[in-house]
């Protein structure tokens, strides 16, 4: 039995040509009406996430930085796995050379040193607020939540992933869209934060429901008891997951509940 279900939000319930469809919405509310435990994982800031659950109607953990920070709805901290600061600079003094825009997660804050093109886009419709600095060496990295690069080179950012991962084995690096390379602690995984999640809600990851479309949802589609994959997903994570569902314009997150939560073949 399915006691929980936790969705990322890009792809998978939000797309930017329709936001978040009322179906989604009413399946979701539906959920947490029935007793089943509903939880938000993202790339996105605490802020962001909150901004979503709102959109929804439901107060839920905020699995935020690909599991780097779990909140509950209210903001309180209940896990949080900052990024190696030394690391970090090493990555950003990489970045500055090569002129691959950076934002810097601190404290859950996001910082930029260029207010450029890459940002706005970023930005789109997520309700973020982000802070310009002279330099990111000003900032104190005691409390880093991620790194994001980002280049419009799908090439290159595939490339770069593997530069990282081969260079700093002891942190995690996942592309989560095709210009978006993720940069954190190796342990905040949205694999991680399920696992964080059913203990303290008292049942396993394998009564859980993950739902994704990017590579960054791979760990909690492998993690928990049933990984679904939206159609509209890459093929690495189809490859991961137990079900491919529908795409996200197609209202995929409802068909995949009514399988394996109410299961009952969509109509």
């Amino acid at each position: 039995m399915i006691k929980m279900v936790v969705t990322d939000i890009d792809g998978t319930i939000y797309s930017p040509e329709i936001g978040i469809s009322p179906k989604v919405k009413e399946c979701i509310q539906n959920l947490v009406k029935n007793g089943i435990h509903v939880a938000i994982a993202t790339g996105r800031t605490y802020g962001s996430a909150k901004t979503v659950a709102d959109k929804l109607g439901i107060k839920c953990p905020l699995i935020c930085y690909q599991g780097g920070l779990v909140n509950s709805y209210e903001g309180e901290i209940l896990d949080v796995k900052y990024l190696n600061p030394y690391i970090a600079r090493e990555i950003i003094a990489n970045c500055r050379k090569r002129n691959i825009h950076l934002n810097v997660y601190v404290e859950d804050t996001l910082y930029v040193e260029n207010d450029d093109k890459y940002i706005k886009d970023y930005i789109g419709d997520k309700g973020i607020d982000y802070f310009l600095v002279k330099s990111f060496d000003e900032l104190d990295f005691s409390k880093l939540n991620k790194l994001l690069a980002i280049q419009y080179d799908t090439k290159f950012i595939d490339n770069f992933i593997i530069e990282l991962r081969n260079k700093y084995p002891q942190i995690y690096v996942v592309k989560s869209f095709d210009y978006f390379c993720e940069i954190a602690n190796k342990d905040a995984t949205k694999g991680s934060a399920i696992k964080f999640l059913a203990n303290r809600l008292g049942f396993t990851e394998k009564e859980v429901m993950a739902i994704g479309d990017q590579n960054n949802d791979i760990e909690m589609v492998k993690t928990a008891g049933v990984g679904v994959a939206m159609a509209n997903g890459t093929d690495e994570i189809k490859a991961q997951a137990d079900y491919i569902t529908d795409t996200v314009q197609n209202n995929g997150f409802v068909k995949a509940v009514n399988k394996f939560v109410w299961e009952k073949e969509d109509v």
